[in-house]
């Protein structure tokens, strides 16, 4: 525990800088030999003429040297998908008292995407899914994790039904709430999943709806957010490989949980029960808390602020992520800000800002990357790996 910040896991820094770890249960493993695999390990592997099977589960199998050594979670594959309707400033003007310089210069945002209403939160996050799987080059997965504020019933969790409609069958699904840091608390449980042996590969999805849950006629809400959804593939591999996850952290504080909340039925038995926040502290402590996070990761990945490639942060507005790159002493041009065309997608944004520094090259192969996230709850988040070589497959709905 240190200043309030809930630290569940970090690798060990010698994992980070590529050495082997002395301690076993720090878990650096052995490079994959593919060639000590059993000649039929999966079905796939058994329709092969030999060796090299690329399903997720025997790439993760391989990862395992025969000591027993744990292997690192590393991520192999990026979609997303984005609702083809996009709603400009201009067309928020005509309902807000509000001008397209106003929301330019207060949030960076141009234009957001926006459902249609016979599309769901299910729909973007199959679809997504679907991309990163593709991007992975695999078919199938172990467990998915899914994560989003919007879900389209508060019962059953949606994973499983994401799980079904993508060919996965009967594999461990769970869904996770913890708003716009919910990508990265996802991300860190399926590291956790891959690096106990629980499974071999997980699907990591993210998918928010919040033109359903913001108030149309607020003008701080309703300018931000836009809808999307993105996801990455995890498998299990050798923490020295790029993509491995070297370090999270993760913390909360249950004191500002009415900064950012949607009423429930308890609380508001009738009646419209709409997003809101309370914009101006969030800002302080967003920037605060990524800050000191994003920090934290540094260190344990034995890095220096200085070292650092790119910081991906959660896409709030233009705004928090130039004050939070300017209290790190980044330059701006090492904070990908990918908000202009897409908005504030909560949970989803930042796959889908990863996606789209990939697409344009901002963000290549070998680049020293944190992400970074703050949400309701409140909570934050920092994840810590190299940049692997990987292509995003991206698609609108």
């Amino acid at each position: 525990m240190e200043d309030g910040t809930a630290i569940l896991f970090r690798c060990c820094r010698d994992v980070a800088s590529g050495r082997l770890c002395p301690d076993p249960g720090m878990g650096t493993v052995a490079a994959p030999s593919h060639h000590l695999m059993p000649r039929v390990c999966c079905a796939d592997h058994a329709r092969t003429s030999g060796g090299g099977c690329m399903s997720a589960s025997c790439l993760g199998k391989s990862a395992r040297s025969n000591s027993g050594e744990r292997a690192s979670a590393v991520i192999a594959g990026l979609g997303t998908c984005l609702p083809s309707h996009s709603v400009d400033n201009a067309a928020l003007v005509e309902v807000l008292d509000t001008s397209d310089e106003w929301i330019r210069t207060r949030t960076g945002i141009e234009s957001r995407r926006r459902v249609t209403p016979e599309t769901s939160t299910l729909d973007l996050a199959c679809e997504a899914a679907r991309n990163a799987l593709r991007s992975a080059g695999i078919d199938t997965v172990d467990g998915l994790v899914f994560a989003t504020t919007t879900p389209e019933r508060p019962c059953p969790a949606a994973a499983p039904e994401i799980a079904y409609r993508t060919g996965q069958g009967n594999i461990l699904a769970f869904d996770i709430s913890a708003v716009c840091s919910g990508f990265l608390y996802a991300l860190a449980t399926a590291g956790a999943l891959i690096t106990a042996g629980t499974a071999d590969s997980v699907l990591v999805v993210a998918a928010e709806t919040y033109s359903r849950i913001v108030d149309p006629r607020d003008r701080s809400t309703a300018v931000l957010f836009g809808d999307g959804a993105g996801a990455v593939v995890l498998r299990a591999g050798p923490a020295d490989e790029p993509g491995a996850l070297l370090a999270h952290d993760l913390g909360s504080d249950g004191s500002g949980a009415d900064l950012i909340r949607v009423p429930g039925i308890r609380e508001q038995p009738s009646g419209e029960r709409w997003f809101t926040m309370s914009g101006r502290k969030v800002y302080l402590r967003a920037v605060d808390r990524m800050a000191d996070s994003v920090r934290r990761v540094v260190k344990d990945c034995d890095w220096s602020i200085e070292t650092l490639d790119m910081l991906v942060p959660h896409q709030a507005n233009a705004r928090i992520i130039e004050a939070l790159a300017k209290r790190l002493g980044l330059p701006p041009e090492r904070a990908v800000c990918e908000l202009a065309r897409i908005g504030n997608t909560a949970a989803a944004s930042i796959p889908l800002a990863l996606a789209g520094a990939v697409t344009t090259r901002r963000l290549t192969p070998g680049a020293r990357t944190v992400l970074t996230a703050f949400g309701g709850g409140l909570s934050w988040a920092s994840t810590g790996l190299i940049w692997p070589q990987l292509a995003a497959v991206t698609s609108e709905v």
